[in-house]
């Protein structure tokens, strides 16, 4: 029972700084609709606080900044048809993130551990993301028959080369090093310097000024620095189905790379990955906003659709790993319904403009 009285998400006033710090750690302090209303409610506090300059956002517990929404919680949902409350999460979501892209104050995202999904969305479109040493970045939806969202459609595209196709399709993990080499992070900071970092935040300090002198020595990249040169070739291709016959075939050149990349995408929902796709085809030609509301109608035909609830099942709550998936081909995938969440502006989505939410 002291458990359950334990706060989710907690707010504190430290000199010239609010911080935020997500306090579910045991579910690696993935996102409920309370914490998301809450920290909304708070953000707009402290934006017309004179008194607060700056806001800090950390994760507890070690392990994770934030792993994401509550996958389990919405699949419970959506499984008794109460598909009501479930787009009621994913709008507030959105809308929180739509705030933080818009937040007139200087957003630190101070991240350590696992930041996926949902944590993904209310630390990377801030101004700072400072990536500790066990930083773990991931968008790996396609692999529970979703799509990356939380504003993806819009950032994932303006990577580097092919960065963003490599990321949103695979859901494969990065460490620091890659993701300070494409912006994904922006500053490099041990985990034990994070409190420090805070204080000086609190007292003031110039923010850059404060990261430089506790930044940490650059980390080493990864495959996603190393072999830019074979995802720049083969995620370039126009349809999942050529990607996949690019991968192949520099697999049968030597690539190890390419072989397990292919056999990762191999694995994962074919609708998924055709809605990943068209997210980083089409993401570039759209504003932050745009970008929101195409991700909330496509939020909404995957919501009522098989493979989010089968993906979830099989990774999340059997942990079979053997989804179904349905359709279970790229050829059968219903591309035209695709089309139509890009097409539709029927006046009825929400703005996510930054000016909607809840208020103090």
């Amino acid at each position: 029972m002291a458990d359950a009285a334990e706060p989710e998400i907690t707010f504190e006033r430290r000199g010239a700084a609010g911080i935020v710090t997500l306090a579910r750690p045991k579910a690696l302090n993935a996102l409920t609709l309370p914490m998301v209303e809450a920290m909304h409610r708070q953000l707009r506090a402290w934006a017309d606080e004179p008194a607060v300059t700056r806001v800090a956002v950390r994760g507890s517990g070690g392990r994770a900044f934030c792993a994401g929404g509550d996958i389990r919680r919405i699949h419970a949902l959506g499984q008794t048809g109460r598909l009501t409350e479930v787009m009621a999460f994913w709008q507030a979501e959105y809308l929180l993130d739509a705030y933080v892209k818009t937040y007139p104050k200087p957003y630190v995202a101070l991240i350590e551990g696992i930041v996926m999904g949902g944590g993904v969305g209310i630390s990377l479109h801030g101004d700072v993301r400072v990536a500790a040493e066990t930083y773990s970045f991931a968008m790996p939806e396609t692999g529970i028959g979703f799509f990356p969202d939380v504003g993806a459609t819009y950032a994932l595209p303006r990577l580097p080369g092919r960065t963003g196709a490599y990321l949103a399709l695979t859901g494969n993990r990065i460490g620091a090093g890659d993701a300070l080499h494409v912006g994904l992070a922006t500053h490099s900071v041990r985990a034990a310097d994070f409190e420090a970092v805070l204080d000086g935040l609190a007292r003031g300090d110039d923010i850059a000024d404060t990261l430089s002198r506790f930044a940490a020595p650059t980390p080493e990249t990864g495959p996603l620095t190393s072999e830019h040169t074979t995802i720049d070739a083969c995620f370039c291709a126009d349809t999942v189905a050529d990607i996949l016959d690019r991968l192949d075939m520099a697999a049968r050149d030597g690539s190890t790379f390419a072989e397990k990349t292919a056999a990762t995408l191999r694995t994962r929902s074919p609708t998924s990955l055709a809605i990943a796709l068209t997210q980083m085809q089409r993401g570039l030609s759209l504003s932050f906003a745009q970008a929101m509301r195409v991700e909330y109608r496509l939020c909404g035909q995957v919501m009522r659709g098989p493979d989010f609830y089968e993906g979830v099942r099989a990774v999340i709550v059997d942990k079979d790993n053997r989804p179904a998936w349905n359709p279970p081909t790229l050829e059968a995938v219903d591309t035209a319904a695709i089309e139509a969440a890009f097409a539709g502006e029927d006046g009825a989505t929400p703005r996510f403009d930054g000016s909607e939410g809840p208020r103090p």
